[in-house]
C-alpha cells in the first residue's frame, strides 16, 4: 500500500493581507513539496485554511467599526485570492469559523479534562465597570510597572522594552474608552503543559529535524508550565462547560486542530465523510508541518502534547521544516511601517513564476535571507531568461529552422553526448533528493545548473556548423535530440517551482499530456520520441529592466518616509 503523506502549512491569521515573507516560510516550500510528491504519484494531501478567531481580530474589526465575522470574512478572501495568485495548490482551503471547527476543538478540550491535563483556577484580571466585561491585554494601557511610562501596552512597554502582564500595570485603564480598570476575580481554566515534559523530551529525541527547530524547542520545552486556554470574550470557540457562560478557548488552542477539522470539511466535500480518519488515525501516514520560526513552540511541543492527551491515536508530526524570516530590503515586511511590495501592483509587472523562482532560490532555510529588488531583477534575468529561456529558446528556434519542427533521431552518440546524457541524469536524481529533504534553494540551483549545461553542450557542439554540411547532419540531429532530452527533464524538475513556465515548455516540446499527469519516473524513463512535431517557440520571461528596478526602489523608500 502506498504511504499516505498528509501535508499542511500554518494556518495564516485573517487579520490582514499576507506578503512574501509569509509565502517564504510557510507555503512555497511547502507547495513545492506537495508538486513534486504528486509527481512522484504518492498520495498526498495538502490541507490549509484561514486562523480566524483570537483578540487581535476582535480589536482590528472594532477599529475598522465591523464585526469580527465581517472582518475575518474580508481577509479569509483577499488571502485566498493571494494564493490563487501564486499557485500554491492546496487540496483544501479551509476556516475556523465552519460549523465543523468546534466539534473536534471541543472534543479536544473535554478529553485532556477528563483525563486529568486541564485544571479550573481563579485569577485576579483587568474589569471595565463602565463596560462590564474583561479586557484582553490588547485593550489595556496603563503606566509601566518597570519605568513608569503613562502610555504602556498591557503586555510590553514601548519606552523601556519590559515585558510583564497587564495585572502589574499601574492606573490601567481601557485603550478604547480610557475608562479606569479593576482587579476582579475570575475562572479559567489551564493546561497543564509541564505534566508532557518528559513524554515531549523523548519524542523529540526520535527526530532528526534542523538545528535550528531542535535546539529552539529543548529549551522551550524545559521551561513548559500550565497555561491558560479560556478568555473573557465573546469572539472565538466557546468552553463546552455549563459554569463558562462568556468565555472561550484561546486561539492557540484551537488553530491547530483546524488542520483536524479541514481535513474533515474536505472528507465531506469529497462525499467520503470518514476519508479524513485515513490520514489522521493511521500510524503510517507521514505527518509534514510547514510553519514560519515563529510557529516552532506551537508545532514542536504544544500541539504535540495536546494530541498526547487525546484518547483517539492522533498522528504526530513526522517532519516540521521550519524556515526562518525572509525580510524586505533589510528589514521586516511591515505595513504599518509602509516596508512592504503592493501586490495588486507586483503582479500587474510581473510574473508568479518570477516571484515564486526569487523567493525559492533564496529561501531562508537555515537564517534569515531577504528580497532585494537587485537580486530579483539579477535572478530573473540572469537566470530564468538568460539561462533556462535562453536555452528552451535557442533549441526550439534552431530545430524549426532546421527540422521543420520534428523531433529528430538519436544516432551514433559520441562521448559528449553520453557524458551530457549522464549528466542529465545525475541533476535530476540530485533534484528529487532537494525536493524530498525540503530544500528548494537546491532544487532552485539544479534547476539553472541543468540549463547551463545545456547551454555549454549546445555551443560546445556547435549544431550550426554541421548545418551547413550535409555529411554532419546526423550529428547535428544528435546533438538536438540530446538538448530535447534536456528541455524534457528542465520542465519536469523546475515545475514544483515554476508550474507555468514548466507546463508552457512541455506543451512547446509537443507533449498533449499535462506535465503532472504522466509523473517523474515515466518522464525520466521514457526516451524523447522521434518524429515529435514541436510548437513554435513563445518568449517565457520578459527583461526586468534597471529603469523598473529603480522606480520600485524609489517607491518603496517613498512609502517607508510617509510613515
Amino acid at each position: 500500500m502506498t504511504q499516505k503523506i498528509l501535508v499542511t502549512s500554518a494556518l495564516p491569521y485573517a487579520n490582514g493581507p499576507l506578503h512574501f515573507g509569509h509565502i517564504a516560510g510557510a507555503y512555497l516550500p511547502a507547495d513545492c513539496y506537495v508538486r513534486f510528491q504528486r509527481l512522484m504519484k504518492r498520495d498526498v494531501l495538502y490541507i490549509c485554511g484561514s486562523d480566524e478567531y483570537g483578540i487581535a481580530i476582535t480589536l482590528n474589526a472594532d477599529l475598522a467599526k465591523r464585526s469580527p465575522k465581517e472582518h475575518v470574512d474580508i481577509f479569509h478572501e483577499v488571502n485566498r485570492n493571494f494564493f490563487s495568485k501564486l499557485q500554491i495548490s492546496f487540496d483544501h482551503y479551509s476556516r475556523t469559523t465552519w460549523e465543523g471547527h468546534q466539534e473536534p476543538v471541543h472534543e479536544f478540550f473535554l478529553e485532556l479534562l477528563s483525563n486529568g491535563y486541564i485544571e479550573a483556577r481563579t485569577t485576579d484580571q483587568l474589569f471595565s465597570e463602565s463596560d462590564q466585561k474583561f479586557l484582553a491585554d490588547r485593550y489595556v494601557v496603563g503606566a509601566c510597572p518597570r519605568c513608569g511610562f503613562e502610555n504602556a501596552r498591557g503586555d510590553e512597554c514601548p519606552k523601556c522594552g519590559a515585558s510583564y502582564d497587564a495585572t502589574e500595570l499601574k492606573n490601567p485603564r481601557s485603550k478604547l474608552t480610557n475608562a479606569p480598570l479593576t482587579l476582579r476575580p475570575t475562572k479559567h481554566w489551564f493546561l497543564r503543559l509541564d505534566l508532557f515534559k518528559e513524554r515531549l523530551k523523548k519524542w523529540l529525541e526520535t527526530k532528526k529535524w534542523k538545528p535550528n527547530v531542535v535546539n529552539f524547542i529543548k529549551d522551550y520545552i524545559e521551561n513548559l508550565h500550565a497555561r491558560a486556554i479560556t478568555r473573557d470574550m465573546i469572539w472565538g470557540i466557546p468552553v463546552p462547560l455549563p459554569d463558562a457562560d462568556g468565555k472561550v478557548l484561546y486561539v492557540w488552542f484551537d488553530a491547530p486542530i483546524g488542520y483536524i477539522s479541514a481535513t474533515k470539511e474536505w472528507a465531506a466535500k469529497i462525499g467520503e465523510p470518514d476519508r479524513w480518519k485515513e490520514y489522521w488515525l493511521d500510524s503510517e501516514t507521514k505527518l509534514v508541518q510547514f510553519i514560519g520560526k515563529d510557529n516552532i513552540p506551537f508545532h514542536a511541543s504544544i500541539f504535540p502534547a495536546m494530541v498526547m492527551g487525546q484518547n483517539q491515536p492522533y498522528k504526530l508530526v513526522d517532519e516540521l521544516p521550519a524556515n526562518e524570516f525572509y525580510n524586505l530590503e533589510g528589514k521586516q515586511f511591515s505595513k504599518s511601517d509602509g516596508w512592504y511590495i503592493d501586490l495588486e501592483d507586483f503582479f500587474k509587472r510581473y510574473t508568479t513564476d518570477q516571484i515564486r523562482y526569487a523567493i525559492g532560490s533564496n529561501a531562508p532555510e537555515t537564517s534569515d535571507s531577504e528580497f532585494t529588488w537587485k537580486d530579483f531583477q539579477l535572478r530573473c534575468n540572469g537566470d530564468l531568461s538568460g539561462k533556462y529561456g535562453n536555452l528552451v529558446n535557442r533549441v526550439l528556434v534552431f530545430l524549426q529552422n532546421q527540422c521543420k519542427g520534428i523531433s529528430p533521431e538519436r544516432k551514433n552518440l559520441g562521448p559528449e553526448d553520453e557524458e551530457f546524457l549522464a549528466k542529465i541524469k545525475e541533476v535530476a536524481k540530485q533534484a528529487a533528493e532537494s525536493y524530498e529533504q525540503f530544500r528548494v534553494r537546491r532544487a532552485c540551483q539544479l534547476v539553472m545548473e541543468l540549463a547551463q549545461l545545456g547551454n555549454i553542450y549546445f555551443d560546445n557542439k556547435r549544431p550550426w556548423t554541421d548545418a551547413k554540411n550535409e555529411g554532419l547532419r546526423g550529428r547535428m540531429e544528435t546533438t538536438l535530440a540530446c538538448c530535447l532530452e534536456c528541455l524534457k527533464t528542465l520542465a519536469l524538475i523546475s515545475f514544483p517551482i515554476i508550474p507555468e513556465t514548466a507546463e508552457k515548455v512541455w506543451q512547446m516540446l509537443g507533449f498533449m499530456d499535462r506535465l503532472e499527469m504522466r509523473g517523474w519516473e515515466r518522464i525520466l524513463t521514457e526516451k524523447f520520441p522521434d518524429g515529435q512535431q514541436i510548437m513554435t517557440p513563445k518568449l517565457l520571461f520578459q527583461k526586468v529592466e534597471d529603469s523598473q528596478i529603480a522606480e520600485e526602489v524609489q517607491k518603496l523608500r517613498a512609502l517607508g518616509v510617509g510613515r
